[in-house]
């Protein structure tokens, strides 16, 4: 009889840390982050204007669609050097809309040139990188 009391209790106390385990999806709910793709369609990341005389301004425009579901701003454009100066669209970009940002090289030296325009806009957590290059003759 102390034989089938002591197996109770220990068929007992086994069902009750099973009835503590905790279903692995309990522990496991965090929010998974959801990949989406960029918002922000560029019609050209690069572009190359030949060549161009000496002493003239080159303005290069690079347009961008917002194919997103919220609207977009642009928070900083800035040229690799002082050579490079730069304009964008100021007020935020709708869902559907395009906009543009310029770069106008100086063309002050002759040879051939490679610069790059820094984006940042709300929509891409890392900047976009857009080339101009050619030849000042």
């Amino acid at each position: 009889m102390k034989i089938i009391k002591i197996s109770m209790l220990a068929s007992a106390m086994a069902l009750m840390s099973f009835s503590a385990i905790v279903p692995i999806k309990a522990i496991v709910s965090e929010p998974v982050a959801e990949f989406s793709a960029s918002t922000i369609v560029w019609k050209t990341e690069s572009i190359d204007v030949g060549e161009i005389p000496q002493g003239t301004p080159k303005a290069i425009v690079y347009e961008f669609k917002n194919t997103g579901k919220t609207a977009v701003v642009i928070t900083n454009v800035q040229g690799s050097c002082g050579c490079t100066a730069t304009d964008y669209t100021k007020e935020p970009i709708l869902p559907g809309k395009s906009a543009k940002v310029t770069a106008t090289y100086n063309a002050a030296n002759k040879g051939a040139f490679s610069k790059t325009v820094t984006v940042t806009t709300s929509a891409e957590t890392t900047p976009k990188i857009l080339t101009l290059k050619g030849t000042v003759i």
